[in-house]
């Protein structure tokens, strides 16, 4: 971003001036944006990760919300999707140097306002945080108008076919427990919207709940993501922090694919279940707290727990309740539903009448295998919904985006009998990745699986970290 500033008066500016919340690790690119908007005229406070910033915006008002997209801990889009279950009530812009369709159409899923990309002007940023702060005054202007073209609170449980009216029935006996819940499912099936919805329905529904992204993270920055540390506990630790059990305490705690916990980290979330208690990184104070604990994975736990790869003791503490998500596949009557849902929301975001399809397209969705699941269903339709123009969407149109066509699916049944469900899983990695060209985070979310899933699979084949080229096995 251009540090030369204008000159310019702020004084006459500040009766009107928006509240700005800067939301960036690096600390030289947060103070370079918080002193530009202050000298334009904004009222402006920052801070180092999200967390700290669902800190502040617990006692502080603030219209615009600036964050940055790579964080570590917390994301750019997790803070969103965080701020999305909360009534905040400010307009949200991401900065990022990695701007992408993806990311964009993830970060407006879950209400961002508009989208920038590093490095900008002055004139850029100051547009755009006015546009967004304007915006937002114009909604708190019209509460008639929001009422009807209100974005929902985010994602439902929609479907209603038999493997969906079980899972509904085991939510609603599970959520009044306080017990340890271990949400199963593959990646996409929507383990995170079960987890919100087991959350609702608990007794501690108007507390937070709190969610932390396993695979993103190193061990080492797991640790005081989960439980905090002092100031001095190791480089850079610069000021004390506040884990996510701390900050749940008396609420939820949404722990996503905990499979990817290293083995001696699970021994010390094991203890948290256990006896309720844990120490900050760098600290000998150890502190009581009371926290329900959710989990997720798109593994088979158990199996991981018996060969060794997931502490048996941890697993038997996580799956007091097991819940299991179906696969997209498995309740394909729920698609047709789930479409015109996904069309709805997408309407309501870009302020047009929801997108149509013709027959075929819908047939063809009815049909496709959904490797990537209920995630994969709302992207196609999201970017369907922005590209289709007002003209009904076809079949052509929609095939392109898919991973694979309905019939080289079928094609799977001409596999060689035996082959073994490991060995289909690297062919399929293996068959994506060419696709993809070896790019291996587009890989990783057509998969929908996290990208050090997807880099620790590659390293079991033997590949190394920068393999393009990718000969299937066979």
């Amino acid at each position: 971003m251009s540090t030369k500033l204008r000159g310019m008066e702020s004084t006459s500016r500040n009766q009107d001036a928006g509240r700005v919340l800067v939301v960036d690790d690096h600390r030289q690119a947060r103070e370079s944006l918080t002193d530009t908007l202050r000298a334009i005229g904004f009222q402006v406070s920052s801070v180092s990760s999200g967390v700290e910033a669902l800190q502040l915006l617990a006692d502080k008002a603030i219209d615009v919300i600036v964050t940055d997209l790579q964080m570590p801990g917390m994301s750019g889009l997790e803070l969103i999707r965080e701020l999305n279950r909360r009534k905040h009530g400010a307009q949200i812009v991401m900065v990022t140097a990695h701007a992408t369709v993806t990311a964009a159409v993830e970060a407006m899923r879950y209400g961002a306002f508009d989208f920038i990309e590093k490095p900008f002007g002055v004139d850029q940023i100051e547009q755009l945080v006015t546009r967004a702060l304007r915006h937002g005054r114009l909604l708190d202007q019209q509460p008639a108008a929001i009422a009807d073209l209100a974005i929902d609170d985010g994602p439902q449980m929609i479907g209603s076919s038999p493997a969906m009216q079980r899972l509904r029935m085991a939510i609603s006996r599970a959520a009044p427990t306080n017990e340890t819940i271990l949400i199963c499912g593959e990646s996409g099936t929507g383990k995170e919207l079960v987890a919100r919805a087991v959350h609702a329905a608990s007794s501690r529904a108007s507390s937070p709940l709190v969610s932390l992204n396993c695979p993103v993270l190193s061990a080492h920055l797991l640790e005081s993501e989960l439980f905090g540390h002092e100031k001095g506990a190791f480089t850079g630790a610069d000021a004390p922090r506040i884990g996510r059990f701390e900050l749940a305490d008396g609420a939820t705690i949404l722990l996503d694919e905990i499979s990817e916990i290293d083995l001696p980290l699970q021994a010390k979330l094991l203890r948290v279940l256990q006896e309720k208690t844990f120490e900050r990184v760098g600290s000998s104070h150890t502190r009581q707290i009371d926290v329900r604990v959710l989990a997720t994975t798109n593994r088979d736990l158990r199996a991981e727990a018996l060969a060794g790869r997931f502490r048996q003791d941890l697993f038997y503490r996580l799956a007091v309740i097991p819940l299991e998500v179906p696969p997209l596949r498995e309740r394909r009557g729920d698609i047709p539903e789930l479409v015109e849902y996904f069309l709805t929301r997408a309407a309501r975001r870009l302020n047009q009448d929801p997108a149509t399809l013709e027959p075929s397209a819908q047939n063809l969705l009815n049909e496709y295998h959904w490797p990537g699941n209920v995630r994969e269903l709302e992207n196609i339709v999201t970017r369907a919904s922005v590209m289709s123009l007002g003209a009904p969407i076809t079949a052509d149109q929609l095939r392109s985006w898919l991973l694979a066509s309905p019939e080289s699916h079928e094609s799977s049944e001409e596999l060689p009998t035996g082959l073994s469900l490991q060995e289909m899983e690297r062919r399929l990695i293996e068959s994506t990745l060419e696709r993809f060209g070896g790019h291996r985070a587009k890989t990783a979310e057509a998969l929908g699986i996290g990208l050090r899933t997807l880099t620790g699979k590659l390293k079991e084949y033997g590949y190394a970290p920068r393999t393009k080229v990718f000969a299937q096995a066979g």
